[in-house]
């Protein structure tokens, strides 16, 4: 199993919206790293869903229903989507501010590259943020 970090501004798709559509796909992406990372996932992986800009905090984990296919909002061959379902909310939000004064986290990817829109997570930075989010 693999492990990601998926970003949402909330007041644009937020954790609340996503949990009452039970399951959406995740378009927009237009950065080649993050497009790779979509063609990367695997269903059945874990997912960390992130609120951006409002809230900059983890506040709930997803899981990958579907593995990638062509981006239907684009006829752009080059850009895929991936469905993800919700999980569970995190008990605590993990907010950015934590996570970069956590040394277990200093490799985090949405630490290093803040820009990249899906991010790839170790089980051992995922299980970090499990614990600090109440969830261990």
């Amino acid at each position: 199993m693999n492990y990601w970090l998926v970003k949402s501004e909330p007041f644009k798709y937020s954790w609340d919206q996503f949990v009452k559509d039970k399951k959406t796909f995740w378009d927009g992406v237009r950065n080649y790293q993050a497009r790779n990372n979509l063609k990367a996932m695997k269903k059945g992986d874990q997912v960390l869903f992130y609120h951006s800009n409002e809230g900059l905090a983890v506040v709930g984990i997803a899981e990958v229903a579907k593995e990638h296919y062509q981006d239907p909002t684009t006829p752009d061959p080059n850009w895929v989507v991936v469905d993800l379902k919700p999980v569970k909310k995190l008990k605590v939000p993990v907010t950015l501010a934590e996570m970069k004064a956590e040394k277990r986290l200093a490799d985090l990817s949405l630490i290093r590259q803040g820009r990249l829109s899906v991010c790839d997570v170790t089980k051992d930075q995922f299980d970090v943020i499990m614990e600090m989010g109440g969830m261990k």
